[in-house]
């Protein structure tokens, strides 16, 4: 299912104890907004998205039998990983490069792009926690995301971050997991939930009553098809030995466990 703020991946029906969602997964600029030549190139980096992270969600997805909530409008029209009041909301510049596209922009344009891609794209998270918690069970609500092996002068040695502002003992367990698994992993690096780094994750677990984790992974480890494929599959088992609870469907006995 495709809308021009979302793409649904998976059986959004489905009973499995998973929820993913992938903020940036898109670096597509809609045919409404106009950019120059200049611009384009910065679409192609991180500001523009997240690259690897749309590719191992959706190989995450083949292995749960989840469904998954992605974007489709890259986060420099505006970050659907934001509040709408945080001034990064839709950045006027990256790097001290004024994009043209987002110069000056007038009430009513922020309140279009707010109308057509923030809202209906945090609109259908919430819709499809609300009909997979109608088949009961517990759920964990993933947001995944990617991040540079080096910003600026800052050298990132771990390959993943569990990001977390509560569910303490949920996201301690998930990075042990995830070091089972071969990941060099850090909890709350390179941001902080704590700090209010996981907005979209926050926002709609705290909202549904869910467990919910942000997944950030360094890009090198998912920059070709074999490395997702690889990241994915180890990416799966941790999360298997979490054991959250399965839900059902309508005359099906209750899981006590995720498998």
């Amino acid at each position: 299912m495709e809308h021009t703020a979302f793409e649904i991946v998976g059986d959004r029906n489905h009973t499995r104890p998973l929820v993913v969602t992938c903020e940036h997964a898109s670096n597509r600029l809609p045919d409404e907004i106009t950019a120059t030549a200049e611009d384009l190139p910065w679409l192609e980096t991180h500001w523009g998205w997240d690259p690897g992270a749309g590719a191992v969600t959706r190989a995450l997805i083949e292995h749960k039998e989840c469904a998954g909530i992605f974007s489709r409008f890259s986060r420099l029209v505006c970050d659907p990983n934001r509040h709408v009041a945080e001034w990064d909301w839709i950045r006027p510049e990256v790097e001290g490069y004024p994009l043209s596209f987002n110069q000056d922009l007038d009430d009513e344009e922020r309140s279009r792009r707010r109308a057509t891609y923030h809202e209906p794209y945090h609109a259908e998270i919430d819709a499809c926690l609300s009909e997979r918690l109608a088949h009961g069970g517990d759920v964990l609500l993933l947001s995944i995301h990617s991040f540079t092996p080096v910003l600026g002068d800052e050298i990132r040695p771990m390959e993943m971050g569990v990001l977390y502002d509560r569910f303490d003992p949920v996201a301690h367990r998930f990075a042990h997991h995830l070091r089972e698994n071969g990941f060099v992993t850090a909890l709350n690096e390179p941001y902080s939930g704590k700090d209010g780094a996981i907005y979209s994750a926050g926002l709609h677990g705290c909202r549904h009553g869910v467990i919910y984790l942000e997944l950030e992974i360094r890009q090198d480890i998912i920059d070709t098809p074999e490395k997702v494929s690889d990241v994915a599959y180890r990416l799966a088992k941790a999360i298997d030995v979490l054991k959250i609870r399965q839900g059902r469907r309508q005359g099906e006995a209750l899981p006590s466990a995720a498998d």
